[in-house]
């Protein structure tokens, strides 16, 4: 097979041996004589497998006993409008803190179902960084507050969390969930779409504190209630069987791999490799993050022009290099280097970008 860098940013990578995994047990899981894509959600095979997820999950956030894993679906859009239908009641508000397009998104939603205050924005600056301490203004009696720790269309990254002393802090982790060793009893709830860091498309997880759990409301439809969930392990309804299996494997192999710090070391020495590259490039290639926000799971850069941008992505997917054009919504080029992204196809893009500026800088 040609040699192909997935930089995505999702659905996106996973890690070739979880992928090699599947494609063994995809007739026959476990010797039961079936794939695991036609196998009952009541059967004990699954069952195994769904207690194991949460039970991976939670050891590798250090979150063992005092919280519950739900596998949901509907990504975290739905959970831009389940977390405040749960915990956003008439007499009360909550704070967002916005630092790019989805956390914009979790607030409008929250806004036409309660009263949500824009806590902090670095919008007027295009979302080049994350706000200081100083700029977060919190409510007093905020039902939560609520940030999104990585922005992939901006490429930041939330790297030191606010103090938001005794209020519940919810996050939006999609796109740098287990990617470093984190505070995660800090937060209330953590909610991601699985499809970056975790597995394929198709699973939301949701992580939640259970006796902030115990406070949610009981107004919304009983498939919105996190209580519906939780109270049956996440097989009220037939859950996504093969995502929740193939997220155990990718959860499995990072414990493999060394856990979060393993995870961390990695990604940062991946990460450096491109930035040093745009560093060096004498402003040819132009970071849109400002330093101390970057973000080691979406790097985001922009050319001198949009032609040569254009030319950058054409000749990059001849190259075998996938997914580098930026969003939709702000153009310029964007490398998604999630946990599975190896360091060899992170040198292989920056010897890419240092040969392109020799040619058309």
């Amino acid at each position: 097979m040609t040699t192909i860098y997935n930089f995505n940013a999702g659905p996106a990578i996973m890690p070739a041996a979880v992928l090699q995994q599947i494609r063994h047990e995809l007739l026959d899981y476990n010797g039961i004589g079936m794939s695991i894509l036609e196998i009952s959600h009541r059967s004990q095979e699954f069952e195994t497998i769904n207690r194991a997820a949460e039970a991976r999950l939670l050891r590798l956030l250090g979150l063992e006993g005092d919280y519950q894993v739900l596998f949901l679906q509907g990504g975290a859009s739905m959970q831009f409008a389940m977390l405040p239908l749960n915990f956003l009641f008439p007499d009360s508000c909550a704070d967002y803190i916005l630092t790019g397009v989805w956390a914009e998104k979790a607030y409008e939603e929250a806004a036409r179902i309660g009263t949500a205050n824009i806590a902090a924005s670095t919008r007027d600056e295009q979302y080049r960084r994350i706000p200081t301490a100083a700029e977060i203004k919190l409510s007093d009696t905020a039902a939560y507050v609520h940030l999104t720790t990585n922005n992939t269309i901006y490429g930041t990254q939330w790297h030191t969390l606010p103090d938001v002393g005794k209020r519940p802090l919810v996050a939006d982790m999609s796109s740098d969930i287990l990617s470093r060793p984190i505070d995660a009893r800090r937060f209330a709830m953590i909610y991601a779409g699985a499809q970056k860091n975790m597995g394929p498309s198709g699973v939301t997880v949701v992580i939640i504190r259970r006796d902030w759990l115990a406070q949610a409301g009981d107004s919304a439809p009983t498939m919105l209630r996190y209580s519906t969930h939780a109270k049956n392990n996440s097989l009220y309804n037939t859950p996504p069987v093969f995502g929740v299996y193939a997220l155990n494997l990718v959860l499995q192999w990072i414990e493999d791999q060394g856990g979060l710090p393993a995870m961390q070391q990695h990604n940062e020495q991946k990460a450096a490799l491109i930035y040093q590259a745009i560093d060096a490039g004498g402003g040819f290639y132009r970071g849109h993050a400002a330093s101390g926000s970057r973000s080691l799971m979406n790097i985001t850069f922009r050319l001198p022009d949009e032609t040569l941008e254009h030319e950058f992505v054409r000749l990059s997917a001849a190259n075998g290099f996938v997914g580098l054009a930026g969003h939709r919504s702000i153009g310029g080029i964007r490398a998604s280097t999630y946990n599975a992204m190896t360091y060899e196809g992170c040198a292989a893009l920056a010897d890419f970008m240092q040969e392109f500026l020799r040619t058309h800088g």
